[in-house]
């Protein structure tokens, strides 16, 4: 069963675009706009995980994120704040009451669906696929490992992320910013063409002695992994 994970967020447009890039991950997404209404819906039927806003309608999320904290059945709820608040104070705040994890909007989309499944790999484990295949190539989060057709292929730290981040959306083109924001992370400041350096570095090692590269160059848009290589 696919993890089910509910937006309680007032913005729409924002929702709509969390649905879709969660959906096509293959998540279960519910979405509600209101505080009240989420709090009525999580007491039916509890997901596998929570992205919170904390300006709400009703009650707001941080009352929420109480109020499901002091509650048995979701006191171990994973929950993701999100939020235009990014001071300090409010993020010290924000964790005090019990979410897991904290973002400050406007934020990277591939980074948030990184924390979602960061967070569930921790929380639910049986929910997050410890290994990923496509083709002749295998990728083991568990341990670290990257196999093509049975032979092992060593990787640096950052390739291996690299390939993870490309499989897990296999056929979806990224753009070099939403490549450094999913696998380096928001904070960190490097030129856009080191993309590029590991892209070459991880071809190198996966291609070797092969003809078939399953990494897609899609001219002025980015990179993908070939949805046709992972069929085959």
């Amino acid at each position: 069963m696919n993890p089910r994970v509910m937006i309680v967020e007032d913005e729409e447009p924002l929702t709509l675009l969390l649905r879709y890039n969660l959906e096509s991950e293959g998540y279960e997404v519910d979405s509600v706009a209101r505080g009240d209404e989420a709090e009525i819906r999580l007491a039916e039927a509890t997901p596998d995980l929570v992205l919170l806003d904390w300006m709400l309608p009703g009650v707001s999320g941080i009352e929420l994120c109480r109020r499901l904290r002091a509650k048995p059945e979701t006191q171990r709820l994973p929950i993701i704040m999100l939020t235009a608040r990014g001071e300090e104070g409010e993020r010290i705040r924000g964790l005090a009451t019990g979410a897991d994890d904290y973002v400050v909007k406007p934020f990277s989309v591939p980074e948030l669906v990184a924390r979602v499944r960061a967070l569930l790999r921790r929380t639910k484990p049986e929910h997050v696929s410890r290994t990923l295949k496509a083709g002749d190539i295998e990728l083991d989060r568990e341990n670290r490992r990257v196999r093509r057709n049975a032979r092992e292929i060593h990787l640096g730290p950052t390739e291996f992320k690299l390939l993870e981040f490309l499989m897990q959306s296999s056929g979806r083109v990224f753009t070099r910013e939403q490549l450094l924001d999913g696998v380096w992370g928001r904070d960190v400041y490097i030129d856009e063409r080191t993309v590029d350096v590991h892209v070459g570095r991880l071809r190198k090692a996966i291609n070797r002695g092969r003809k078939t590269d399953p990494i897609r160059t899609v001219r002025g848009s980015g990179y993908s992994f070939d949805e046709t290589f992972a069929r085959s």
